[in-house]
């Protein structure tokens, strides 16, 4: 049984060969690919390597070879029909019933593919001859050398109304293919077919495996009624499921580790000279679910790169809320904002490449984005307002399909609306009227220390503040995931405080470090003295997850259950407060504010019992 090219490719693009193959041999992460011992002959060290990438699997042992489909095929002793029925229907796919018009269909692609790359060739021809010294000044001027013109296969289309459907009926290429090609328009009252492109700079858009299916044209005229045009919707071409770029930036992105999304076609082609060769552009229209699945196949986490004005922030958003229903565990965003008036053609040719790579490497995680949209110009000074924040923001979460990423951003607005919301603290004075009653953390209210005067706050660190601290330099990964939670923390001591403070720029200045490393870079930059005080002799801590050595598995545990001690601790004092307040201050805000912290409260401490027992 013979399956259209179409099937087969989105099958392949659909289903993850480390997944399937994953469920028979056991594969550990290595880079970009993945390693194990052959499934198809006796070995006792790996030579069996998975590339999702590049979407095959290959031994280096006996040779065997293949994509997702040619797996299955060994591994169950499947056909192949058999094979593709199975995958596809773990893919959620249909399988086509193959017809003798789905044969003709195909021949018909392949007959228009052959259409597009001599358009192509006939445009490229164009820019080199001297109907093309306007459209070649025009490239020239925007700052492009000839082998990056070369590179992409820029053309030019003759201000002429019939010069190129001329040219491709006298190399034997019938007028009504090249209508479906979309490179003529037929006009409905019967009249003579013309060319669609006319004193344009052509673009040639390629599928994901570089073959022309499709064409963009810069108008040269100032009076062009669309300044960019492209072709339109053809067996071949569908503007919501391709990127500019795809072929040449896979690679690339792979190396690179990351994917970064501009707006238009020269944006890429200028970050590709500058040697930012992983941009890609969508295709005049919002990201769609299908670009976006694109994406998540070149990077984990791509780099949306928008400009700065109001038109690039509404752009950012419009995909951000596309993007939401669609997380999955380690596949995300990431938003780059440019300087206002400029595009990335413009900062590369004026700046540099030095200048992206800046934008880039500041890039922010999609949470943010939609932290500052929810939160920017809104008012919060009452519940109500507080409430529909929280509403707001839940919503959000909500719309997230995965269960786990779902839980993570519930509860990543949630720590950062307690810490918005959170009142300001009192310097309580112990022995006065308003010294609060009940459990107080370690070192609550004394006087803040300088931060050089350290002797004398040695002895006033408690065990799990030292604990803490210590964690997050012994073990700098836990900052990584849990960086936002950490900063949240409030020592009372201004010494302990800024450490932290250090802690988090040095971390984020110099990620990838190991315990090692980390502490001595951070004694580098002369905070050994404070060091000392959490990590040296004098300030031993005892706590397992704070070691080095011990397992990741177990820091995180101990670190987790340490700061939920932490913040109870720390509840439990606002409660005092409030219980406080309440006893001279008896209108409805206190009261809500205490009945509140009590909940909060009674929650944190059954979380504590429970991790206690675990």
């Amino acid at each position: 049984m013979a399956f259209p090219d179409s099937f087969l490719e989105e099958l392949r693009n659909r289903v993850p060969l480390s997944g399937v193959v994953g469920r028979s041999v056991r594969l550990i992460k290595r880079g970009r690919e993945f390693t194990g011992l052959c499934p198809f002959h006796n070995e006792k060290s790996p030579s069996f390597t998975v590339n999702d990438d590049k979407g095959f699997f290959h031994c280096f042992g006996c040779g065997a070879h293949g994509d997702v489909i040619g797996f299955v095929m060994r591994n169950s002793g499947l056909a192949f029909p058999e094979a593709v029925e199975q995958i596809a229907q773990e893919a959620g796919l249909a399988v086509p019933q193959v017809r003798p018009e789905d044969r003709q269909k195909a021949d018909q692609v392949s007959t228009l593919g052959k259409a597009m790359e001599e358009a192509a060739r006939w445009f490229e021809a164009q820019l080199r001859a001297g109907a093309g010294a306007t459209g070649l000044a025009y490239l020239q001027k925007r700052g492009l050398k000839p082998e990056t013109i070369e590179r992409f296969r820029l053309g030019f289309a003759p201000a002429s109304r019939t010069a190129m459907k001329e040219a491709l009926l006298a190399r034997g290429l019938p007028e009504p293919l090249l209508v479906e090609a979309g490179l003529l328009i037929k006009p409905e009252d019967g009249g003579a077919s013309y060319d669609r492109f006319r004193n344009r700079v052509m673009f040639p858009i390629g599928d994901r495996r570089g073959r022309i299916i499709a064409f963009g044209g810069r108008a040269l005229d100032a009076d062009a009624p669309a300044k960019y045009l492209n072709s339109p919707e053809t067996p071949l071409f569908h503007k919501g499921r391709n990127l500019y770029n795809h072929a040449i930036a896979r690679e690339a992105a792979r190396e690179a580790g990351t994917v970064v999304v501009v707006e238009g076609y020269m944006d890429v082609i200028a970050l590709a000279q500058a040697g930012i060769a992983h941009a890609v552009a969508p295709l005049g229209t919002a990201l769609t679910e299908e670009q976006i699945a694109l994406l998540w196949r070149l990077s984990n986490e791509p780099i949306l790169c928008f400009d700065g004005d109001n038109a690039g922030w509404r752009a950012a958003l419009r995909a951000a809320d596309r993007a939401v229903p669609l997380l999955e565990p380690g596949q995300s965003f990431r938003f780059a904002t440019l300087p206002p008036g400029q595009d990335p053609d413009d900062l590369v040719r004026n700046q540099g490449r030095a200048a992206m790579d800046e934008i880039l490497a500041t890039a922010q995680p999609l949470a943010d984005i939609l932290w500052r949209r929810e939160t920017e110009a809104r008012p919060l000074d009452t519940p109500e307002r507080k409430a529909a924040l929280e509403a707001a923001l839940m919503g959000l979460a909500n719309q997230i399909k995965s269960p786990a990423v779902q839980n993570h951003y519930r509860e990543h607005f949630r720590n950062r609306m307690r810490t918005l919301f959170a009142p300001a603290r009192k310097a309580w004075v112990p022995g006065s009227r308003n010294w609060p009653p009940g459990r107080m953390r370690p070192g609550f209210g004394r006087p803040q220390q300088p931060e050089g005067d350290l002797g004398p706050v040695t002895s006033q660190i408690d065990r799990t503040e030292r604990a803490l601290l210590t964690a997050v330099v012994t073990h700098p990964w836990l900052l990584e995931e849990h960086g936002e939670v950490f900063a949240a923390l409030a020592f009372p001591q201004a010494v302990l405080d800024s450490l932290k403070s250090r802690i988090l720029e040095e971390a984020s200045r110099h990620p990838g470090l190991d315990g090692e490393a980390f502490a001595a870079h951070l004694r580098q930059q002369g905070l050994g003295p404070q060091l000392d005080l959490v990590t040296g002799e004098t300030g031993r801590v005892f706590e397992p997850f704070a070691r080095a050595g011990t397992a990741p598995d177990k820091v995180e545990k101990g670190w987790w259950q340490a700061v939920q001690r932490y913040r109870l601790a720390e509840l439990e004092q606002e409660l005092a407060a409030a219980e406080a307040d309440l006893a001279s201050n008896t209108n409805p805000e206190a009261w809500q504010r205490f009945v509140a912290l009590q909940a909060e409260v009674g929650s944190a401490r059954s979380q504590v019992s429970a991790s206690d027992t675990d």
